[in-house]
């Protein structure tokens, strides 16, 4: 399946009660891609999850990816893995993936990173943080000049990281991001699927 343009939804297992159930709101208020990171799972426990939201996933035809881990990635059945700096190298998970699985990349705050794994590549990239992340308070600061930048030498979707929210994310749209990653500002909130509507509606607004 492609990428489509749209809210891309991590998983967090401190979030979610019902990780079934959150997913399948975020989906029905329009994400485009599901990632699935959960540092806590073991093996067998993540692969049921995966096999379970797969078919959920793809139902309302978006992506089902594995942070980090390839095997898992493999052995489930995702559509692909996203992968950061202390990961797999991309060609190890290109060989073992396939050449039709989704190989995402972390480049922070650095374009050349971004250009390198484009050539090599790269299924999309990723920026980020841009703001205050909850996950990642350490993460190094991206600026959002980057993804006008990125718009004009990228050719692959690029995607938008840390601490946006409903109120904040338009900007990035507006500065070139495809898809808009989001962690708390989904299934952080009450109402997971009036969250995922709200991003949803700003790549809505963004074609007025």
């Amino acid at each position: 399946m492609e990428i489509r343009r749209g809210l891309y939804v991590i998983t967090d297992p401190g979030l979610s009660q019902d990780l079934f159930y959150d997913v399948e709101a975020a989906l029905l208020g329009g994400a485009t891609v599901v990632q699935y990171r959960n540092k806590r799972a073991d093996r067998d426990n993540a692969l049921t999850e995966l096999e379970l939201l797969r078919p959920l996933c793809h139902s309302a035809e978006a992506l089902l990816l594995v942070n980090d881990d390839v095997e898992l990635a493999r052995e489930s059945g995702a559509d692909g893995v996203h992968l950061g700096r202390d990961d797999i190298p991309y060609e190890e998970a290109r060989e073992l993936l396939g050449d039709e699985a989704i190989i995402g990349i972390s480049c922070y705050n650095n374009l050349e990173c971004a250009l390198e794994m484009e050539a090599r590549g790269a299924s999309y990239v990723a920026f980020g943080r841009f703001f205050p992340s909850q996950t990642k308070p350490q993460a190094a600061k991206a600026e959002i000049e980057l993804l006008r930048s990125a718009k004009q030498h990228l050719e692959v979707p690029v995607v938008a990281i840390g601490g946006i929210t409903a109120q904040n994310g338009a900007t990035l749209i507006e500065a070139g991001a495809d898809l808009l990653a989001v962690i708390h500002g989904v299934f952080g909130q009450d109402d997971v699927r009036r969250a995922s509507e709200s991003f949803s509606a700003l790549f809505s607004e963004s074609f007025k």
